[in-house]
């Protein structure tokens, strides 16, 4: 396709928008796509009624956390989206974990400890991202009470995103990437006097118990290019531009077949004095956009708190808060920790997770 334009328009997305408008950004592709920018007089997002099942959702998973099982939130064919907490010394550190269905991210919301796994050790705190590849066994032994947003991937596996034009060091060094330590976790074991001899494996859907005479980590020894790993978000370096704001692809972190995942960290706001600093208004017109808020701030909501998470479907144009437009006046750099996960098809809600919506949120982009 080639651009047109009509009417009042902008030379440069997200700058010089005119006095008193808003820019809506309509684009395919998760922002690799075509786009088109739109100039309103008012915001999309001033629906008065909203009847019908497309609406934007939350979700507060603190009461999630504080029940100690496995706990779906959201889901597809080719991911599921749900919480996990892991206390000391319960009958679930004792075990091993075996996902036949897909890879196994975890990222640590609260917490710290171990995981055992056959490639080795890996340490783990809040902020955490935790990989571990398809089959590969695992087990997660918390110092303290360990609060987990996990992220199956049942169609593809985890890869890094291409980062193009700014080289292979953007975003995260691959060095930064913290590899199973194996002599780490033979002594941790010798300390423990054993290790664990049972594994629980899961194969569409179902659990199958395996149960063995001696500690499941025996390995002496191992090479290739298959492996858990971890990565920090203090290890991450978010890419900036200081003139005019960058989309949320510019965050991603990991990608899959069907979605990404991306990670907000704080940064320094745009500096130019016509840049818009808060997220556009836009409707990503082929994913359903998911987002986990960790820590900090979060500058494009109002009345957020830890340990929420939102669910923006596809079909709606959507952006900041009103009043997040007009606090933003004044503030030089962001503080907020988040993890967003977009899916190119739709995602349905685990009847589980019902108790846990906050059914007003439709009504949160209203002026007060």
């Amino acid at each position: 396709m080639h651009q047109y334009q009509q009417g009042t328009y902008t030379k440069q997305a997200h700058k010089a928008i005119p006095e008193g408008c808003f820019e809506e950004e309509q684009g395919l592709k998760g922002f690799f796509g075509p786009a088109s920018h739109l100039i309103k007089k008012e915001p999309s997002t001033r629906w008065q009624k909203i009847e019908g099942p497309l609406k934007p959702r939350m979700f507060d998973l603190v009461p999630a956390f504080a029940n100690p099982v496995d706990q779906r939130i959201l889901f597809n064919r080719d991911l599921s989206i749900g919480v996990k907490t892991v206390l000391p010394q319960s009958e679930n550190s004792k075990n091993a974990f075996r996902n036949a269905d897909g890879d196994q991210l975890y990222f640590c919301h609260q917490g710290s400890g171990v995981f055992l796994t056959e490639y080795g050790l890996l340490n783990y705190r809040a902020g955490h991202y935790i990989v571990v590849p398809k089959c590969l066994t695992h087990s997660i032994v918390p110092e303290e009470p360990s609060q987990f947003l996990t992220v199956e991937n049942r169609t593809s596996h985890y890869q890094e995103p291409d980062r193009g034009l700014v080289g292979r060091h953007a975003i995260y060094d691959t060095a930064a990437l913290e590899k199973p330590d194996l002599d780490q976790m033979q002594a941790y074991l010798k300390s423990l006097g054993d290790g664990p001899i049972r594994i629980h494996v899961k194969r569409l859907d179902q659990i199958t118990k395996f149960e063995y005479d001696k500690s499941i980590y025996d390995t002496v020894g191992w090479k290739g290019d298959l492996f858990p790993f971890t990565l920090h978000t203090d290890d991450m370096m978010p890419l900036m531009s200081h003139r005019a704001h960058l989309p949320p692809s510019a965050h991603t972190t990991f990608v899959a077949k069907e979605f990404v995942i991306c990670t907000f960290l704080p940064r320094p706001l745009e500096s130019d004095e016509d840049a818009l600093k808060v997220p556009f208004y836009h409707q990503n017109i082929d994913y359903d956009e998911v987002l986990f808020y960790h820590r900090g701030d979060f500058f494009s909501r109002d009345n957020l708190h830890a340990g929420m998470m939102s669910l923006h479907p596809a079909g709606f144009p959507h952006g900041p808060h009103p009043k997040a437009v007009k606090s933003i006046k004044g503030k030089t750099q962001t503080n907020e920790y988040a993890v967003m996960i977009d899916s190119r098809w739709p995602l349905e809600v685990d009847e589980s997770a019902g108790g846990l919506e906050l059914s007003e949120y439709w009504k949160s982009w209203q002026s007060k």
